[in-house]
């Protein structure tokens, strides 16, 4: 039965009919498995894919970069939705399936590669656009350091990913990772939505998340200490259990001496552990380092 997918009336557009996609049998016409070693898991749920469009706020005026379309079931809406969109994928396989789904869009181009050997500003014609995706965690964290390190950056990150990845996207000081410094450094970023794994053909193991990240206009970090704050971060969480000023020696290749001297003049209990600082105190810290 077509499943109707309501455009908001602020975009004057229309009620659009679209059939679900029969992903199995799709699957089966083009002799296709989904791979686990890429991680694919493709969302067919028609709610949960609505989520995803609602969550990005997704206009007409709007360039989107789709990162895993896969089999083309959201990439359906977006072209719906947005001006155009430029997807990306990486299993040449999926190709031709995903070519016949998305056909009666003539706002859509693929591309089949590696998102993170490709530079955004070759794909994009600028910045501004905004990013949707549905990745697996183990290219999470590379994935959007190279999207917000890029000159041509977009406006918001849209994606999908494990409810346990999105959390720690999330978190506070008390309970940071360096996937939520990498990410907070660039933006601000909030939990949408939540979806069961019965959402996803085939179901992974664990529920999934809609993490939204609106991007600042500048990093919270100074340009000349960002190299130096992400090296001190990767050394402080590389020996989580372990202080500071030990985790800090260990993978700046200090002496214990050392790093106590420069978490004391960033003011800084050395015994403190590497999740319980804040960005602006790890900025302080790479300041108190570069201008000793």
């Amino acid at each position: 039965m077509p499943i109707l997918y309501k455009i908001p009336e602020c975009y004057n557009l229309f009620v659009v009919n679209l059939e679900p996609i029969d992903i199995p049998s799709l699957l089966r016409q083009y002799g296709l498995h989904p791979n686990k070693s890429l991680g694919q898991n493709f969302l067919i749920d028609p709610s949960a894919l609505q989520q995803v469009v609602d969550s990005s706020g997704v206009s007409p005026e709007d360039a989107v970069l789709e990162i895993g379309p896969g089999l083309g079931s959201l990439t359906r809406l977006l072209a719906v939705r947005a001006k155009h969109v430029v997807a990306v994928e990486l299993d040449a396989s999926l190709l031709p399936a995903l070519q016949q789904v998305i056909s009666p869009f003539t706002n859509v181009i693929i591309h089949q590669g590696d998102i993170l050997s490709l530079d955004p500003a070759k794909l994009m014609e600028s910045a501004g656009y905004l990013v949707i995706a549905n990745i697996p965690y183990y290219i999470t964290s590379a994935l959007i350091r190279h999207l917000l390190e890029s000159p041509c950056q977009p406006e918001r990150l849209v994606l999908t990913v494990q409810r346990e990845v999105a959390e720690r996207i999330c978190a506070k000081p008390g309970d940071m990772s360096l996937l939520a410094l990498s990410v907070q450094v660039y933006g601000s970023p909030q939990i949408m939505a939540r979806i069961p794994a019965g959402a996803f053909f085939p179901a992974p193991q664990v529920d999934s998340a809609v993490v939204r990240v609106d991007l600042y206009p500048q990093p919270r970090i100074e340009p000349q200490l960002l190299d130096l704050f992400f090296r001190l971060a990767k050394a402080g969480f590389s020996q989580k259990r372990k202080t500071l000023r030990n985790a800090l020696a260990g993978g700046m290749h200090w002496t214990s001496g050392q790093a106590e001297a420069y978490l004391l003049a960033a003011q800084i209990d050395s015994k403190r552990r590497a999740e319980t600082l804040s960005i602006d105190e790890w900025e302080v810290l790479a300041a108190a380092i570069k201008f000793a």
